[in-house]
């Protein structure tokens, strides 16, 4: 293997763990927590909220410091600080413990999206199935949260979920340190001054690309609430709507002589969160081939009509057809993440792209932290089918404003002597 296909695997498995990290504590809340320690499912997404909002605020100056010290250097960070912070929270022995545990799980968690992705679209050709590729790691980190945990709820309890991860995380952090040593102990010289121009691109294009800009922003906070509401909520969704399903399952492993299979329901119910977020995640890659091929405006709507149509089904459904309306609305939630990605990694200089990153970062998880208190409110006061009606209108919102996109992106001016 290459020297740039072991970055590449690193910074898939950085994708992953990020992932992995902010969602344990979504299965840890809806399967141990709410009955361990006699609070509402609404009541502790409260404490989970400061985490995702410093998942967003501490973007813009995570995209900053790799801009001007080293990305690589912000990585190798990442995986160590992220992995010391979920292992802390393990030790918490009240929510409010927990909470501030979340909150420096999400300062560190900040710091993958911006630069990672900086380093993807600076790195690599096709930048659409790279950033594909990545997001499936990414969201294989989203399934695999409630895998993890829902086993480890069963077989040892919820901090073995923070542990275990934490520990793997600081070894691949001095592995990867180790390998990119040049780079991350690397200074980086200040960037060059602009071109008298002040713009890379053409008068002509300065104003689309402020329209196109107002649409990424907006989409991505759109779609930065459907995602958190539905990755999120899912293994609570199916607590209540897969039960029937899961103990089915659980009796049936258990006659077919799997060991303790019979009380293992929440493994089951973290198992058939994981199947409908990995099958979905395979949405990204046929989107960033499509994206390399057809250009965003088209991708963007066929994947926002798959969100309308499906959670306009989900309302009223429990056991097999919960389960399979679910995976439909999560191969739209899942497929459009690479697409605003691509419209970036596109459009943004190279110097500045882990900021531009960072200010798109900082705006998706905000929205991503404001979905919590949505969630819980809706959950507490209208039940889940409220939510899902809620989230086929945000699509119907993002199938318009895509419709404003152009076919194809401005491109960037060519310098001249």
């Amino acid at each position: 293997m290459t020297r740039d296909r072991i970055h590449f695997l690193f910074l898939n498995l950085g994708h992953f763990l990020d992932h992995l990290f902010t969602l344990i504590f979504a299965t840890v809340a809806a399967l141990a927590l709410s009955r361990e320690w006699g609070l509402s499912y609404g009541e502790l997404l409260a404490y989970a909220t400061p985490g995702f909002f410093a998942f967003g605020l501490f973007s813009l100056p995570a995209g900053w410091l790799a801009d001007k010290w080293s990305r690589e250097g912000m990585i190798a960070v990442f995986f160590v600080g992220i992995g010391a912070s979920s292992i802390a929270t393990a030790f918490a022995q009240t929510p409010l413990q927990v909470g501030i545990g979340l909150f420096i799980v999400g300062v560190f968690a900040a710091i993958y999206h911006p630069v990672g992705l900086a380093i993807v679209t600076a790195r690599w050709k096709n930048t659409g199935m790279r950033l594909a590729v990545n997001g499936v790691w990414g969201n294989l980190g989203v399934a695999s949260a409630a895998l993890i945990t829902g086993y480890f709820i069963d077989h040892g309890g919820w901090r073995v979920a923070f542990v275990v991860p934490g520990i793997l995380s600081i070894i691949i952090g001095i592995l990867y340190a180790i390998h990119q040593w040049p780079e991350v102990s690397h200074r980086k010289a200040p960037a060059a001054v602009a071109a008298a121009s002040g713009s890379a691109f053409t008068a002509d294009a300065r104003a689309l690309l402020l329209r196109i800009s107002a649409i990424v922003f907006l989409t991505t906070a759109i779609c930065s609430v459907i995602f958190q509401s539905t990755t999120f909520a899912l293994p609570k969704i199916f607590d209540e709507r897969l039960q029937g399903l899961a103990t089915g399952m659980a009796q049936w492993l258990s006659a077919s002589g799997v060991p303790a299979a019979k009380g293992d329901v929440a493994t089951v119910l973290g198992a058939f969160t994981f199947l409908v977020f990995a099958v979905a995640s395979m949405a990204q890659l046929v989107v960033g081939h499509l994206l390399d091929k057809w250009g965003p405006r088209v991708v963007f709507l066929i994947v926002a009509t798959i969100q309308i149509v499906f959670f306009s089904l989900m309302p009223g459904l429990h056991d097999g057809l919960a389960l399979a309306v679910a995976l439909g609305f999560m191969l739209g939630a899942f497929g459009q993440i690479p697409i605003n990605d691509f419209m970036i990694g596109k459009m943004a200089s190279g110097e500045a792209r882990a900021r531009v990153y960072g200010v798109r970062y900082v705006v998706s998880f905000t929205a991503l932290a404001a979905a919590l208190p949505l969630i819980g409110f809706v959950y507490e006061n209208y039940g889940f089918d409220t939510l899902f009606k809620l989230m086929a209108s945000a699509a119907a919102v993002i199938f318009v404003a895509v419709m404003c996109l152009p076919s194809r992106l401005p491109a960037p001016a060519v310098a001249t002597a």
